[in-house]
């Protein structure tokens, strides 16, 4: 789970892994806990860090203050990367692959942390080597620096680029996702099956016990009696 640090700058940090480490000491053993955290603004800005500590709070705090002080800019294009990399770290290495829009992040949960706070909605990757959570995480740092936008490129170059394979593929994705309407959304139908006759049905329910009520509280008229038989023949 995101946690927000600074508002202003709409930073967040998520935790990819916590250690637990002992030290023999002459009285017993001394325990602490590592951190390791991901920063990023979703916006091209990502940064990792490492924090050690007596308790998890703290070295989480440590964590995220040496992340912010790694804060590194990342090429994007329209939501994934721009062309494939490959970053490696010691014996860990992690191949980035652009993907179409509506793809998601294919990624370990190491990976998804980097690529997610950097923003990276659409990518494919894959690991080989160690799997260390350390390695994973600056081997994918190393992949994202060496993005360059086709700008970029043909700067360098001194030639113009035409349309990338990337730029094909995320047109044709645009087109074949579902087109978001302004209107009112449909209703969805609701069951009314068996309502009509369940209602005030028995009288041990809230209905049947105020419709009780309500006829005990209302005057009940009164027949006056008739006439005896006797008495009308008197009086004629």
């Amino acid at each position: 789970m995101a946690e927000l640090l600074e508002e202003s700058s709409s930073l967040e940090s998520t935790t990819v892994y916590l250690w637990r480490n002992s030290k023999v000491v002459k009285g017993g053993k001394r325990f602490s806990l590592s951190a390791l955290v991901v920063v990023g603004d979703r916006r091209g800005s990502v940064g990792i860090g490492y924090g050690k500590a007596a308790g998890a709070p703290a070295a989480i705090e440590k964590a995220q203050k040496n992340a912010r002080k790694n804060l590194t800019r990342v090429t994007l294009k329209d939501g994934t990367i721009p062309h494939e990399v490959t970053g490696k770290f010691l014996s860990s290495s992690v191949r980035l692959i652009p993907a179409a829009p509506g793809a998601g992040v294919k990624a370990g949960a190491t990976v998804r942390a980097v690529l997610e706070m950097a923003g990276i909605h659409d990518c494919l990757t894959k690991a080989y080597g160690s799997t260390n959570q350390k390695n994973l995480v600056k081997a994918t740092i190393l992949g994202l620096q060496q993005l360059r936008s086709k700008d970029e490129v043909a700067g360098l170059r001194g030639v113009a680029i035409e349309s990338t394979h990337v730029e094909e593929i995320i047109e044709v994705g645009r087109r074949y996702m579902p087109q978001v309407s302004g209107g009112d959304k449909a209703k969805a139908p609701v069951n009314k099956v068996g309502q009509k006759n369940a209602r005030g049905r028995s009288p041990r329910g809230r209905r049947g016990r105020e419709e009780g009520a309500a006829d005990a509280a209302a005057p009940q008229a009164t027949e006056a009696p008739a006439p005896e038989a006797g008495a009308d023949n008197a009086a004629n």
